[in-house]
C-alpha cells in the first residue's frame, strides 16, 4: 500500500511539473501596447492592380455648423467662420471618407494579411491647424509612426479613443515638440478629439497592410498594389456612434484596375427645420492626469 502511494505521489509531481513547463513556454498575450512583431507571410506579388472610384453625396448635404470661438479667441482669429466639417461635399462629391481592403483573397487563396508587408518607413502626419485637425481622416500601418504637431498659437489636447488599442491623452502647448505615438493593433476607425476644443475631431484607421486610402475633396480614391484576386472594399464614413460602412465585391486582375464607386447620402436638417448655422460649444476641461 505505501508503494502504490509513493507511485502515485511521484506521477503527481511529474505532471505538476510538465504544466508548469508548457504555462512558462506559452507566449504571452499581446496587451495592444508596444511595437507589433514583425509580419510574415508571402512577399507581396509585383503584378498588383489598382482599386479607384469616387465617393457621392446624393441628396443636400447638411449644412456645417458654425462653431463659437468666444471661449478661446486665438482659434477665431485664421478663421472667422470656423465651421464643422463632418460633411465635406464639392459638387456631389464626399471627401474624407476610409477606404479600405476589409477581406478576400488573391487567386492563390492567399488573404490580404497573409503576405509580409513591408513596414512602413515613413511617418504619418496629424496636424493642429487653425484649431481643426488636418488631415480629419487618415490611415496608418500598424507599427508606423504617427508625428501629431500644434500648428496653433494655442494649447491643445490629444486624446483618441481607441477600442483595440491603449488609449491615451496629452496635452500639447504652442511650441512644444510633435508628439510620436504608434498603434500595434488593427482598428478602423479611431475617433481623435481634443478636451480643450470640443468640435475638433479627426478619425484615423490603422490596418495590417497599405490597401487603403482617403477620398479627395472631389471624392476620387486610388488604393494600389492590390494582389490579383477577388475582395470586400469597404468605405467608412463618420456619423453617428460608430460612423457607417458601405462594401462592395470587386476583383483585381494582374496590373489591372477595378471600380468601386460608393454613395452617401442624408437629408440636410437643423433644429429649426431650415438650413442654418447652429453654434458649437467651445470649450471642455481637458483630463489632465492621463499622458
Amino acid at each position: 500500500m505505501f508503494k502504490q502511494t509513493k507511485v502515485w505521489l511521484v506521477l503527481t509531481i511529474a505532471l505538476s511539473l510538465l504544466a508548469l513547463a508548457s504555462a512558462c513556454s506559452k507566449a504571452p498575450e499581446d496587451s495592444g501596447g508596444g511595437t507589433p512583431t514583425a509580419s510574415t507571410g508571402k512577399t507581396p506579388p509585383t503584378d498588383g492592380g489598382t482599386v479607384s472610384g469616387t465617393i457621392a453625396f446624393n441628396g443636400a448635404a447638411p449644412a456645417p455648423k458654425k462653431i463659437d470661438t468666444s471661449a478661446d479667441p486665438v482659434c477665431g482669429q485664421k478663421d472667422p467662420n470656423l465651421q464643422t466639417e463632418d460633411n465635406v461635399v464639392t459638387n456631389g462629391k464626399l471627401a474624407n471618407v476610409f477606404v479600405y481592403i476589409k477581406d478576400g483573397a488573391a487567386t492563390d487563396g492567399t488573404k490580404v494579411d497573409g503576405y509580409a508587408w513591408p513596414a512602413a518607413t515613413t511617418a504619418a502626419t496629424l496636424d493642429q491647424n487653425g484649431c481643426h485637425y488636418r488631415p480629419h481622416v487618415l490611415g496608418v500601418m500598424t507599427g508606423q509612426k504617427l508625428s501629431i504637431k500644434n500648428s496653433d498659437p494655442t494649447q491643445h489636447n490629444i486624446h483618441p479613443t481607441p477600442k483595440n488599442n491603449p488609449e491615451w491623452n496629452q496635452t500639447q502647448p504652442n511650441g512644444a515638440p510633435p508628439i510620436e505615438k504608434t498603434f500595434a493593433r488593427a482598428e478602423v476607425l479611431i475617433p481623435v478629439k481634443c478636451n480643450q476644443h470640443p468640435w475638433m475631431k479627426s478619425y484615423i484607421g490603422v490596418m495590417k497592410h497599405p490597401l487603403f486610402a482617403v477620398s479627395a475633396e472631389d471624392g476620387t480614391f486610388t488604393i494600389k498594389g492590390v494582389p490579383p484576386g477577388t475582395y470586400t472594399v469597404a468605405a467608412w464614413h463618420e456619423g453617428g456612434a460608430t460612423g457607417t460602412e458601405k462594401t462592395m465585391q470587386v476583383t483585381v486582375a494582374a496590373n489591372g484596375t477595378a471600380k468601386a464607386d460608393f454613395a452617401f447620402g442624408e437629408a440636410a436638417a437643423t433644429a429649426s427645420g431650415k438650413p442654418g448655422l447652429e453654434m458649437m460649444p467651445a470649450l471642455e476641461f481637458p483630463m489632465m492626469g492621463r499622458h
